[in-house]
């Protein structure tokens, strides 16, 4: 009955029966940076649908475009209009408001770059 009388809880120490200040912890995942593409030149273009953390709306995302910030505007400008829908570049990414991930796909050909269909 010794075990029933162990302090567990403390106000000043916070919960005793895990380890503390480090001892047994996991080690932090690593960043998106970290887990980067290693050789862009060999991975095309990515296309794929959002809706989470966008108030259930629908954006569409392309990733993998290699281009300055000022040729990646000029891009976008040219797909919304042809879509006519909104977008904006963000972290190098193209997010195209609405679901025209298919049609996105064949002007991304047209305009000469290597894209496929990401996610399900």
């Amino acid at each position: 009955m010794a075990d029933s009388n162990r302090l567990v809880y403390s106000t000043e120490h916070g919960q005793l029966d895990k380890p503390m200040h480090g001892k047994g912890k996991k080690k932090p995942k690593q960043q998106a940076q970290d887990a980067a593409i290693k050789n862009p030149a060999k991975q095309g273009v990515r296309i794929r649908r959002e809706v989470k953390g966008r108030r259930g709306k629908t954006v569409c995302v392309v990733d993998g475009l290699h281009l300055p910030e000022s040729e990646l505007k000029l891009l976008l400008k040219r797909l919304k209009g042809k879509l006519g829908t909104g977008g904006a570049v963000k972290n190098n990414t193209l997010e195209i408001q609405g679901d025209h991930c298919e049609k996105l796909l064949l002007l991304l050909k047209q305009e000469g770059h290597k894209a496929k269909r990401s996610g399900g």
